[in-house]
């Protein structure tokens, strides 16, 4: 008797178990769950994209510091004393052919 009633209380528990396992499985597999998963992962994998991005333009602007240090090119240019550039006024006015403007 007391086998009986131990195989009846196994088979129950493990008849339980399977109808909660299935029921999850189809509740994750649901058009919701499925859509809902989708856009997490999407969110997740544009936030680690963009802290990629953070890294690389980090170490660009590091290792453009060292290659400017490396080449002598953190000192500013020594200033002409008689700089003979042109002179850049103002841009000439636009005259047009019909008298307006």
């Amino acid at each position: 008797m007391i086998r009986r009633a131990f195989w009846f209380t196994t088979g129950a528990a493990a008849g339980i178990w399977a109808t909660t396992r299935v029921q999850r499985t189809l509740r994750e597999l649901a058009p919701d769950s499925l859509a809902a998963r989708a856009t997490g992962r999407a969110a997740a994998a544009g936030q680690r994209l963009r802290g990629f991005a953070l890294d690389v333009r980090t170490g660009m602007a590091q290792r453009e510091t060292e290659l400017n240090e490396a080449l002598g090119l953190t000192t500013p240019p020594p200033a002409e004393p008689n700089s003979t550039k042109p002179h850049r006024g103002a841009p000439p006015e636009k005259r047009t052919t019909d008298g307006v403007g």
